[in-house]
């Protein structure tokens, strides 16, 4: 065993994961006039994140967040607004998909309801801004224990090193370690699929539409990126899914120019394609004395919405603001009476789009003809009912229920 290193500083905030949450959550807590002192711990090294060639939808809320923190105008030239989304349902044999629901708009006068944002763009310049304002970032190092003491928290890494804060925060993603040595239990289930994610390349322009196909295996998303390309989101059965990966480029292509359809004209891979299980877990509590889980590893939950990672950045914004409104008056930033304020702010709104992606998966996920001419009645419905549909573009872009100051773009 490594021998132990000592560290002398007392961190207001350690968190444990270095992905768009945690880093986003760094940055939040350094601005401003609270003088929050944090560290980030993550297994890969920092300089790697440019190599992600994933991209994500990032509603306007969070657009908004993030140009709060400094940092959407730095990126904000390779995102692509995300102009329209089309709905259809049927069987993947059919040659003809009809539209069954429409969202346009904008969420305020020249603001996209949401965006396409490549992780490689998004990640690095976060993690500028975090070692910018003097967070301190032990990465490669993995988090391998804590112990809760009475005013404050001590994080053991792999390679010996001790950190001691008054907070611990995990935000290690789904499969949380620490959320499992912390004692929060989960509720969870496995859909028995998975996502496949890629990039392709297409003929025509796609104009900044977004369109979900719901097929008998799942949902298949086409969501634009800058230039003729696209990023998807497939759903497939998990035993279908990991073949499909593992299958040869004409194999693969073949398949995905049965679901993608020949609209956007000659498809090309633009990147690799990678599978992930999908499933619902949601943590029965978010926060412990002197700990709090944030993003994924307080709530994982079907991409169908697509509001996982937007779920992530409302966990941020109003966990940031929580800690530095109790700075300000001087209380303690791990005691469970300022944690637990975090915990009621977020946990219902969490449960409820847990809930709601779990029964929009069972529904559509299936190849019943009765179950399909339920649903595309009502699919209908709503596409004849602006204010409803107002209301869906209001939670898509994440201005629905009580929002945080960074989310409306305000300082904390």
């Amino acid at each position: 065993m490594a021998r132990k290193k000592s560290v002398p500083d007392m961190f207001d905030v350690v968190i444990a994961g270095g992905g768009y949450v945690g880093l986003s959550l760094a940055v939040a807590l350094k601005q401003g006039d609270a003088g929050l002192t944090c560290a980030v711990v993550d297994p890969k090294p920092m300089e790697d994140l440019h190599k992600d060639p994933r991209a994500s939808a990032i509603a306007a809320a969070a657009s908004r967040m993030l140009s709060q923190l400094g940092i959407w105008q730095k990126i904000a030239g390779e995102a692509q607004p995300i102009n329209e989304m089309i709905v259809t349902d049927s069987k993947l044999r059919d040659a003809v998909r009809p539209v069954f629901l429409t969202f346009g708009g904008e969420a305020a006068e020249g603001e996209p309801f949401a965006h396409m944002m490549p992780n490689g763009v998004m990640m690095p310049a976060l993690y500028k801004a975090a070692k910018a304002l003097g967070v301190s970032f032990f990465a490669p190092g993995t988090a391998e224990t804590f112990r809760t003491h009475p005013d404050h928290v001590e994080l053991a890494l792999e390679d010996g090193t001790l950190l001691k804060s008054r907070l611990l925060v995990a935000a290690d993603g789904v499969r949380s370690r620490l959320r499992d040595l912390a004692g929060i239990r989960t509720v969870n289930w496995d859909y028995g699929q998975s996502g496949i994610v890629t990039t392709v390349k297409h003929e025509r322009p796609h104009n900044g539409r977004a369109e979900e196909h719901f097929l008998p295996a799942g949902p298949f998303a086409i969501l634009p990126l800058p230039g003729n390309r696209s990023s998807l989101v497939w759903t497939e059965k998990t035993a279908d899914a990991d073949r499909l990966v593992r299958s040869d480029d004409f194999t693969f292509e073949l398949e995905l120019e049965r679901r993608f359809g020949h609209h956007l004209g000659t498809l090309e891979l633009d990147g690799p394609r990678r599978a992930y299980p999908l499933g619902l877990k949601l943590a029965r509590d978010f926060v412990k004395p002197r700990f709090a889980l944030i993003g994924d590893a307080a709530h994982g939950i079907h991409p169908i919405a697509g509001q996982g990672l937007n779920l992530g950045f409302k966990d941020v914004a109003a966990l940031a603001e929580v800690l530095v409104d109790a700075r300000r008056l001087g209380q303690d930033l791990g005691g469970f009476d300022v944690l637990e304020r975090y915990q009621r702010w977020r946990r219902f709104d969490t449960f409820q789009m847990g809930v709601v992606t779990d029964v929009l998966n069972r529904l559509f996920s299936n190849d019943n003809d009765v179950l399909r001419a339920m649903r595309d009645f009502g699919l209908g419905i709503v596409d004849r009912m602006p204010g409803l549909k107002t209301q869906f573009i209001k939670e898509a872009a994440g201005f629905a229920g009580p929002v945080p100051k960074l989310l409306s773009g305000e300082p904390i």
